[in-house]
């Protein structure tokens, strides 16, 4: 069986992404660090300063059983875990976001807004692929209705597992 290479993120001290992401290259561990090219106004000048888009993450690109060599390398905290499990990135969001950072500049993060009676896409679990409407919002999990299976059925969702349908 072969094993392929996955991207992970991973957690790393406030404000060491950029030397987490040298020193894991000089480990011979592929990174990335997406880097927003920010202009900063000085007393005398306009700089234009490469900050971390993700504050406290790397991606790094390797193979399961070389996971224990990232974390030893210093300022790596941890993996970012979904279901027990170092969460594994798709190579297509990977590259997304290296096109979208090589083209555009300046770029802003935002978190999702989630608010009642909005339209959702659940992304995982038993109701993976389903069209819900959010009925409440609570600290860490959302509680939907999903109305396509005939009936009113309430769950509630984890966030992460929610994005906005698009029409």
């Amino acid at each position: 069986m072969i094993v392929k290479k996955n991207w992970y993120a991973i957690y790393t001290k406030p404000r060491w992404e950029k030397k987490v992401h040298g020193l894991l290259l000089a480990e011979g561990i592929e990174a990335y660090c997406p880097l927003n090219k920010v202009e900063k106004q000085w007393s005398d000048r306009v700089k234009v300063v490469e900050e971390p888009l993700f504050k406290s993450y790397v991606f790094v690109h390797v193979h399961p059983k070389d996971q224990t060599q990232v974390r030893m390398v210093t300022g790596v905290l941890n993996y970012v875990y979904w279901l027990g499990k170092p969460a594994i990135i798709k190579d297509k969001e990977i590259e997304d976001i290296r096109r979208f950072m090589n083209e555009y500049q300046d770029v802003k993060l935002e978190s999702l807004e989630l608010k009642p009676n909005a339209k959702v896409v659940i992304l995982g679990g038993v109701l993976m692929d389903r069209e819900a409407t959010i009925l409440r919002v609570m600290h860490h999990t959302v509680e939907v209705v999903i109305e396509s299976l005939g009936c009113k059925l309430v769950a509630q969702v984890d966030k992460k597992n929610l994005i906005p349908k698009q029409d």
